[in-house]
């Protein structure tokens, strides 16, 4: 005998069932916020509506990462969204390298867009800005040299 089976998209009436209605956050100063971690970072971030500024821990963007790549990295979730240049960004950042703090802010910034403006929330993971990158690194064992490297093996 076959059993209808229910997928999770559909109702038991077989009706598509409404994606759940997502709320703006936004604090008495008209700022979102939100907290972006990578490795050993952690970044909290405020943005609102302004002129595309992002200003880490008080420095400017382009001062704090001075690496192309790194501006270019914390940039893309207002570039997905098709934002740029809408929204000032007020980021403190701590621990870890400077890779792992522009991954932070990132993830912080895309948590943020997405609670100034729910509607972006599928474009945003989609593109995969609003999943935390959980890989770590591993730590060193004793007996052995790094993580996993061994000491030389000598027969004499």
């Amino acid at each position: 005998m076959i059993e209808n089976v229910v997928t999770d998209t559909q109702t038991a009436s077989g009706a598509l069932a409404a994606e759940p209605v997502r709320e703006r956050k936004v604090d008495a100063y008209g700022r979102s916020y939100a907290t972006g971690r990578r490795k050993n970072s952690v970044a909290r971030v405020w943005i609102k509506p302004g002129s595309g500024r992002i200003l880490i821990n008080g420095i400017p963007q382009e001062e704090y990462f001075k690496r192309a790549v790194l501006s270019m990295v914390i940039r893309q979730p207002f570039a997905a969204a098709s934002r740029d240049e809408q929204y000032d960004a007020h980021c403190t950042v701590k621990g870890g390298g400077l890779s792992g703090q522009a991954g932070a802010v990132r993830h912080g910034i895309s948590k943020a867009l997405d609670a100034f403006e729910p509607d972006l929330h599928r474009l945003l993971k989609q593109v995969g800005f609003l999943t935390r990158d959980s890989r770590v690194v591993e730590r060193k064992k004793y007996g052995r040299k790094k993580a996993r490297r061994r000491f030389q093996f000598s027969k004499r």
